[in-house]
């Protein structure tokens, strides 16, 4: 079992090598990278390609460790003894599976992706040490073992926003999905806009690229911005003349919105294009 990357998701070199590297040593892939650099995406495109079920688990701030696993629904179990159902002697009927219990229980060996592991609590992580060691945890309310049938490919995402405990880190392979260079951008763009006419790729990644390297910039444009601002300029017709320009980081490029995400950066380049002007 090995990932090749997929037809809809260009993986690089190293990154097929670390997943097949988790893979090989059955410890979670940790992935870490800027923001729309396609470490979400990962995941589903492995399941796909290895032909596995994917379990996605979406973290948040308030999210615990317990919610993986599983959760009793409490509230529901009383207000139906209050109602006179007779599912309350089956206090089965009141567990909600985590992603991590469905995987556990999966016929086949899954792919669970644990994404932004990092937006939860800084202890988060160690709560779920034994569980991702021993792929099996203890449900207190039915009193049984649920022990995973196939150890499960586990990938977590982190947008870096906290640090890991070490002890966390020890357990996982480890993987930096650096930002694609120009080349490897090209291929990205191709995946999803195959007729794009190159003169106006190799415009608009003049731009893209010109506009990430601006000193001072507070928020670079991603992948995914990258994307969503080339869908606009097809919907809209934008002509390649419109991306030209003698230095591309003293103007603002149409629909700039996709790119720049704040007023600051926004300010940014409407200071530079005044100061460009003046000084002609």
């Amino acid at each position: 079992m090995r990932f090749e990357g997929s037809s809809s998701y260009v993986a690089t070199p190293d990154l097929m090598l670390a997943v097949n590297a988790a893979i090989t040593l059955q410890r979670p892939l940790l992935i870490k990278g800027e923001p729309g650099t396609g470490k979400t995406l990962l995941a589903e495109e492995v399941a796909v390609a290895l032909g596995k079920p994917l379990f996605q688990w979406h973290i948040k701030s308030t999210t615990k460790a317990q919610q993986g696993l599983y959760e009793y629904d409490a509230v529901s179990r009383l207000r139906d003894s209050q109602l006179g159902d007779d599912r309350v002697r089956d206090i089965r009927n009141y567990i909600v599976k985590g992603p991590l219990w469905e995987a556990f229980e999966s016929e086949q060996q899954g792919v669970v992706l644990i994404d932004e592991i990092d937006k939860a609590d800084i202890e988060f992580p160690n709560d779920l040490l034994r569980e991702l060691d021993r792929m099996e945890f203890y449900c207190y309310e039915t009193h049984e073992l649920i022990t995973a049938k196939h150890r499960p490919l586990i990938i977590i995402t982190s947008n870096n926003e906290k640090e890991l405990p070490d002890a966390f880190l020890r357990r996982c392979f480890f993987h930096y999905i650096s930002f694609p260079d120009r080349e490897t951008m090209a291929r990205i763009v191709d995946v999803h806009f195959p007729k794009l006419k190159q003169e106006l790729l190799r415009e608009a990644l003049e731009v893209f690229f010109d506009i990430r390297q601006v000193p001072g910039l507070k928020k670079k444009p991603s992948t995914s911005e990258l994307i969503d601002w080339l869908k606009l300029m097809v919907a809209e017709d934008i002509p390649v003349e419109a991306l030209r320009s003698a230095d591309r980081r003293t103007i603002i490029p149409p629909l700039a919105g996709a790119l720049l995400k704040n007023e600051q950066d926004v300010h940014l380049f409407e200071r530079l294009a005044f100061m460009s002007r003046a000084g002609k």
